[in-house]
């Protein structure tokens, strides 16, 4: 067992020094810094542990740091993954100052996610030092990009397809968790609806039809499949899916006839149900309008999908974090499920056990963002614990 102050203390120095690298991703913020700083900072801590690394570009100038602590063979790879990229700073008051107040360490990045990063750097160093050798490989990956489409974690998965890292038999996405272990998330689809109508002068109803009101039908018929979806079947972990409209835009001025109507849309949903699925339910209310009315024109496509996710509580790493998290806090782990899609859904679908586990904060995209370090201390622990037995 590892002592719980130490491996805090070199949390919490980690930590400061991760907030205090901007890394505001570009693709939510087209002037923010990017991954490129942090990826070198943390490589080069791995570097100096003795960790084999890399600073992989998953897009130019963005790359995703890995290390691999080398097994002496035998034994199982374990993979932790969590991201650099942290969302935007508006109305923050030194988003970069890594401030500790009352047991809290603030900043943007705090604990969505940076806090993760540090406890298993902290955890990392510690096993190093230590001079165990484990037989199997720990793949450590901090990625870019999960605040936008999550192209570094993509990168991550065609690593291991293309044997170019060791193929792990679980994986621990370190999201925050509140040190509970995460079991499942929902996921979604985005989804583009255009109504098409007449152009004409604002004068000549008898010529124009409008596609915004036609526009309004497919509103109504959304807000309908809301309610049909909360009062459906549930999904014993993660509830029932849910849709809103998102954005709207059409028309080309006040006197004339709108000829287009676009609306993107948002299909949050649960297993079984999937991209595919998405795109006919919006046909089919598409078809309907059109059958009530021959003027009705529209299309929908589904542009972005992104899968559910749930745990196979039966799996090794599963069970075996478990009982790394009992040990280490003296309490029987608890599970939770999150709201928010992550990037733990790929590594599922790539045929990786997985589970979540990560430390306890709020402010997640919020102006005032912080992290509990006791919890950080708790996850290090966790972290090492969990290394030492699945890899050990």
């Amino acid at each position: 067992m590892y002592a719980h102050g130490p491996l805090r203390e070199r949390a919490t120095t980690y930590l400061q020094g991760l907030v205090r690298i901007p890394s505001v991703n570009p693709g939510l913020v087209p002037s923010g810094a990017g991954e490129a700083a942090i990826a070198h900072h943390i490589c080069g801590l791995m570097a100096a542990w003795g960790l084999e690394v890399e600073e992989h570009e998953f897009a130019p100038g963005r790359p995703n740091a890995i290390g691999i602590l080398r097994g002496s063979g035998g034994g199982r790879a374990l993979l932790f993954n969590g991201h650099t990229d942290t969302v935007g700073t508006a109305g923050m008051a030194g988003p970069f100052s890594g401030e500790i107040r009352d047991g809290k360490l603030f900043g943007r990045g705090a604990i969505d996610m940076k806090a993760s990063l540090a406890a298993t750097l902290a955890a990392t160093e510690a096993i190093v030092g230590r001079g165990d050798k484990l037989r199997g490989d720990v793949v450590f990956t901090y990625v870019g990009d999960e605040e936008h489409v999550s192209l570094g974690t993509e990168g991550i998965v065609a690593d291991v397809a293309a044997g170019r890292l060791p193929r792990p038999a679980g994986a621990i996405n370190t999201e925050p968790t509140g040190v509970r272990l995460g079991i499942g998330h929902r996921g979604y689809a985005w989804i583009e609806i255009e109504t098409r109508g007449r152009a004409a002068h604002g004068s000549r109803p008898d010529l124009g039809v409008d596609a915004i009101a036609h526009m309004g039908r497919v509103l109504a018929q959304i807000e309908r499949l809301q309610a049909r979806l909360a009062e459906g079947p549930r999904h014993p972990l993660l509830g029932t899916g849910s849709v809103h409209a998102s954005l709207i835009q059409g028309g080309r001025e006040l006197s004339t006839y709108p000829d287009s109507c676009t609306l993107a849309a948002e299909r949050r949903t649960v297993p079984p149900e999937s991209g595919a699925d998405v795109a006919e339910e919006f046909s089919a209310i598409l078809r309907g309008l059109a059958g009530d009315d021959p003027q009705f024109s529209g299309t929908s496509r589904v542009t972005f999908v992104r899968d559910p996710w749930e745990a196979n509580p039966a799996s090794e790493v599963v069970q075996m974090l478990g009982r790394s998290v009992a040990g280490v806090t003296g309490r029987p782990a608890e599970s939770m499920v999150h709201s928010a899609w992550l990037d733990a859904s790929l590594l599922g679908q790539a045929g990786i056990p997985t589970v979540v586990l990560g430390p306890a904060g709020d402010g997640l995209h919020a102006a005032e963002e912080w992290v509990d370090l006791d919890s950080v201390g708790t996850c290090a622990q966790i972290y090492a614990d969990v290394i030492e037995q699945f890899c050990g």
